[in-house]
């Protein structure tokens, strides 16, 4: 009769676990996920081998079910965001996924633009129009345009960057009509919108956030196989690797080096999340070497929570503090 009690507590308990992972909370964890060498990643034509490796270090995010929100908050590594942390006010899922795909479209131009002009090789670009990123609600878009919509006409003129698209847009009247000609799935289609003033800006507009759809040719030609890594963290790992790959001289001096951090086309690093999570990471992965974002000397910066967090793990990593590019590579010179 007991085993039978027990049989049942147990298969009910079972059947609860089961159906509880199938029932998502509103809210997304994040938990440390890897270190991943970049040598395999990016291939610059005929560049330069390297004895150590330049790493990049993520962060495993999901939306959260009853065990995995549980588990978040029995774990001192694991975070829990809402929905509403993660995503912009009304994004939907779709939106975020192309938020984060051309996010990191971006970085790894910034990274080539970064690495190349630091090496003194010319760059050129080819514009292609604009991407849409979100549609803002009761405006002339909703219903008209979706998140990955390519644009590259206005009235039927071709135009190239997101400012020539403002400009031209914003130069109308409240009320006017105009035709987009964009590109959705690989098909050409036309809308016509008329114009609205965007309470942000004062001047007429169609009510969509919108990126650069921007090509740049080098030689020798660059290679990132990001397909696995989503926004904008890499960017700046991946500039310090591509640079390595570019000159003769090997940075890595034999080490085992990650890091994180945002970059621009000028070189300087930013601020990124889940700091804790990432050292975590590098730290399991052996690195020696950590550089952290830190944001001209902010006193809440990555760098600070990274070094809090080296010493509550009790790695012997070494964390560094970078505001831009050049100051890892400084430092990279420096070393034995």
């Amino acid at each position: 009769m007991r085993k039978n009690f027990y049989f049942r507590s147990f298969l009910i308990a079972a059947v609860i676990i089961l159906l509880s992972s199938f029932y998502y909370l509103p809210y997304y964890v994040s938990k440390p996920g890897m270190a991943k060498e970049l040598e395999p990643i990016i291939k610059v034509e005929d560049g330069f081998e390297e004895k150590g490796s330049f790493m990049l270090t993520t962060v495993r995010m999901g939306r959260a079910n009853i065990y995995a929100f549980v588990m978040a908050k029995l774990s001192k590594y694991q975070e829990l965001y809402t929905v509403e942390e993660i995503r912009g006010e009304n994004e939907t899922d779709e939106e975020y996924n192309v938020r984060q795909l051309h996010l990191m479209s971006s970085s790894k131009l910034a990274a080539i633009e970064t690495a190349y002009k630091k090496a003194g090789i010319p760059l050129k670009y080819h514009y292609n129009g604009v991407y849409v990123l979100n549609i803002m609600e009761d405006m002339p878009a909703e219903g008209k345009l979706r998140a990955g919509d390519r644009i590259f006409k206005v009235d039927g003129k071709e135009f190239q960057s997101s400012e020539e698209f403002i400009g031209t847009v914003s130069a109308k009247q409240e009320g006017e009509e105009i035709t987009l000609t964009y590109e959705r799935q690989n098909q050409t289609k036309e809308t016509n919108l008329t114009l609205k003033t965007l309470q942000e800006t004062g001047k007429p507009g169609v009510g969509i956030t919108l990126v650069d759809d921007k090509e740049v040719e080098v030689d020798p030609a660059v290679n990132i196989d990001s397909e696995e890594i989503g926004g904008p963290s890499a960017g700046f790992m991946f500039s310090l690797e591509i640079y390595n790959q570019l000159i003769k001289e090997d940075l890595t001096r034999g080490y085992r080096i990650a890091g994180t951090g945002t970059i621009n086309a000028e070189g300087t690093v930013g601020r990124i999340g889940g700091i804790e999570q990432k050292i975590v990471a590098a730290d399991k992965a052996d690195a020696e070497i950590f550089f952290a974002p830190n944001e001209n000397g902010a006193e809440d910066s990555n760098y600070i929570d990274a070094v809090a967090t080296a010493k509550d793990i009790n790695t012997d990593m070494k964390i560094v503090p970078i505001n831009t590019f050049d100051d890892a590579v400084e430092f990279l010179r420096k070393l034995d």
